[in-house]
C-alpha cells in the first residue's frame, strides 16, 4: 500500500489541527476516509474538506472521482479550500 503525506492549506489545516499527516491508501478516495476518520472528534474538518481541491503530486485532481485517482509511494497530497482575495 503506497504511503506518503498530505499537507493541508489555510482553513483545512486549521480545521485538522496540523500541516500535515501520513497516509496510506491507493487512491485519493481512500485517503481522505482515513482522514476523515482520524478527525471524526473535528466536524469542521469534514465540512471544510468537502469544499477543498486537491493536488496529487502537483497535478490537480479536478472533478475527477477520487476513487480513480491512484496514489504513488512517497506522494503529496495537498488540500486547498477556496481562497479569497486577488
Amino acid at each position: 500500500m503506497p504511503t506518503g503525506t498530505i499537507r493541508y492549506w489555510a482553513a483545512a489545516k486549521a480545521a485538522a489541527g496540523t500541516a500535515e499527516e501520513p497516509y496510506a491508501a491507493p487512491t485519493l478516495a481512500d485517503a481522505l476516509a482515513a482522514a476523515r476518520e482520524r478527525h471524526a472528534g473535528q466536524p469542521e474538518f469534514t465540512r471544510v474538506l468537502a469544499r477543498c481541491s486537491f493536488l496529487v503530486d502537483g497535478d490537480p485532481v479536478g472533478t475527477r472521482a477520487h476513487t480513480t485517482v491512484q496514489l504513488a509511494e512517497g506522494g503529496t497530497v495537498e488540500v486547498l479550500p477556496p481562497f479569497a482575495g486577488g
